[in-house]
């Protein structure tokens, strides 16, 4: 049977298997709103839900308990992926523990507050950060360091083609995976972050520039972040960088990337600044201020600025998602961050040949899954803080 013919098999029978669990539902709870107003996706995300949780169980008996060794090392980055899984979710919990016992009241009424989610998620971030700021003590080798023995199998074990000085193998020029994740911390994470301020640095003055003078000075800024915007960011950023490869090269190039995105994502920075300072210059504080005499500093920054904390520290965290994710795709393609940085984009591009080898070698096919599990990791992590921040600012309660 082909993989076409076994797919739509199994699509149809989620299909039916969420179309009888909503049947059942509305029967047994005798027509209850829960089943009554479900919608058949919703019934149909239920059924592939189960679905991909029984697959992933089976396939990790099957590794752990019923698989020859050399059979299920091929599910080695799986396996790992589980336990990963399930030891952050316990140090969150403990994390969150912690954090109700130990700190200032302040601190343990935060964490009182705080879903698991959340705590899940500042946990993943502090990881994050000790990694990139300690990736040269943390990282067995080095970034760009190159080994003889190439295409080394994940897990370790010598027996199975591993190597215990590469748990997560080598890739296809003997580079040390591991080492290149550690170090892709500090540089596609810290890039981003430094991008990140950047953009909030110059979105933000501006846009409260804006708000507060308006007359020529908005219309000026507000016309000019339209023009900027108009052009789709990933386009306009690769015929930036384009251009500037023709001058600078190496480490150049990666500074002009920073300084390219950081101005772009700046327009979308000005417009919340702009938005949200026009709210708050009409306030009776503001005109207070105005009146003692108060330079346009001062007001910016000690009037406007603390008052629109909530939403710029949210936009902030969704922004460093954006701009990460963007490097991440620039690298993909080779103008990003360039060589011998390590960084996950390219990563993910110097390891998808690995793909070809499913056939014969299926614990190396599935290397590119490392640095994109990497991104994804931390774009997840940062969306439960940046949720749980939105929730706290916007005065709901559960």
């Amino acid at each position: 049977m082909s993989g076409l013919m076994t797919f739509l098999i199994a699509l149809a029978a989620i299909a039916a298997a969420g179309w009888a669990f909503r049947f059942t539902g509305q029967k047994v709870t005798g027509n209850a709103p829960r089943f009554r107003d479900m919608a058949f996706a919703v019934a149909f995300g239920y059924a592939l839900g189960t679905a991909v949780l029984i697959w992933a169980v089976w396939t990790y008996v099957q590794a752990q308990f019923i698989l020859p060794e050399a059979e299920a090392n091929k599910y080695f980055y799986f396996v790992t992926a589980i336990h990963g899984f399930i030891l952050f979710a316990v140090l969150a919990f403990l994390f969150r523990l912690l954090g109700r016992a130990v700190g200032t009241a302040g601190s343990r009424k935060l964490f009182r507050q705080m879903p698991l989610t959340a705590s899940f998620g500042v946990l993943v971030i502090l990881l994050y950060t000790f990694f990139a700021i300690f990736a040269a003590w943390l990282a067995p080798h080095g970034q760009e360091q190159v080994f003889a023995q190439a295409n080394v199998v994940p897990g370790g074990n010598p027996a199975l083609g591993g190597d215990p000085a590469f748990p997560l193998g080598t890739d296809q020029i003997g580079r040390d995976i591991l080492s290149r994740l550690i170090y892709g911390a500090q540089n596609t994470v810290g890039i981003a972050f430094v991008t990140t301020m950047i953009a909030f640095l110059l979105g933000g003055s501006l846009g409260f520039l804006a708000a507060t003078l308006r007359g020529w000075v908005d219309q000026s800024l507000s016309r000019l972040v339209d023009v900027l915007m108009a052009i789709p960011a990933l386009i306009f950023a690769l015929l930036l960088i384009t251009v500037a490869s023709a001058w600078v090269k190496g480490t150049g190039l990666t500074i002009a990337m920073v300084l390219i995105m950081a101005l772009i994502d700046s327009t979308r920075v000005f417009r919340l600044a702009r938005a949200v300072g026009m709210n708050i210059v009409v306030m009776d504080y503001i005109e207070a201020a105005k009146l003692r005499g108060e330079n346009l500093r001062y007001i910016v920054f000690r009037e406007i600025l603390p008052n629109a904390t909530a939403p710029l520290l949210a936009e902030f965290g969704l922004r460093f998602c954006f701009v990460f994710l963007t490097i991440s795709s620039l690298s993909f393609l080779g103008v990003g961050i360039q060589p011998p940085l390590a960084d996950w984009g390219t990563m993910v591009k110097d390891m998808s040949s690995f793909i070809n080898y499913a056939a014969f070698a299926p614990q190396v096919s599935s290397a590119p899954l490392l640095a994109a599990g990497a991104i994804a990791l931390l774009t997840v992590a940062v969306n439960f803080v940046v949720d749980w921040m939105l929730h706290r600012s916007s005065g709901l309660k559960e």
